[in-house]
């Protein structure tokens, strides 16, 4: 895929994900959030929990969930810190982060906790 191919997959498969999330209840607070580590794909709130979604999409999901590496998930990292220092709770807010992967076909897959380390 080209680089505008990508571009338009990545930001048509993260629209699918915000409505994937949506239809389980979520709100979503912020797509494309750019912190000091780089940007978040999407940001929801789940209740009193704020979610950080990470959006891969490839031809199948294991080549979509070979995207993460670990650099891009420090980054992430950075930046959700500092979306949390604007949280009321601060760095105590309930969290989960998940990793959304989307093939070419449009299943929607979500690893919750994919972060942990």
């Amino acid at each position: 895929m080209g680089g505008a191919t990508s571009y338009h997959a990545g930001v048509a498969a993260e629209d699918q994900v915000a409505k994937h999330y949506e239809r389980r209840g979520h709100v979503i607070a912020a797509r494309r959030w750019k912190g000091p580590g780089g940007e978040i794909d999407l940001i929801a709130r789940d209740g009193s929990v704020v979610v950080f979604i990470e959006v891969k999409c490839a031809e199948t999901l294991d080549i979509a969930a070979g995207r993460l590496g670990e650099r891009q998930m420090d980054r992430i990292y950075a930046s959700a810190s500092a979306f949390l220092a604007t949280e009321p709770a601060g760095q105590d807010t309930d969290v989960r982060m998940e990793l959304a992967l989307v093939d070419a076909l449009g299943r929607i897959e979500i690893v919750e906790n994919v972060f942990l380390t």
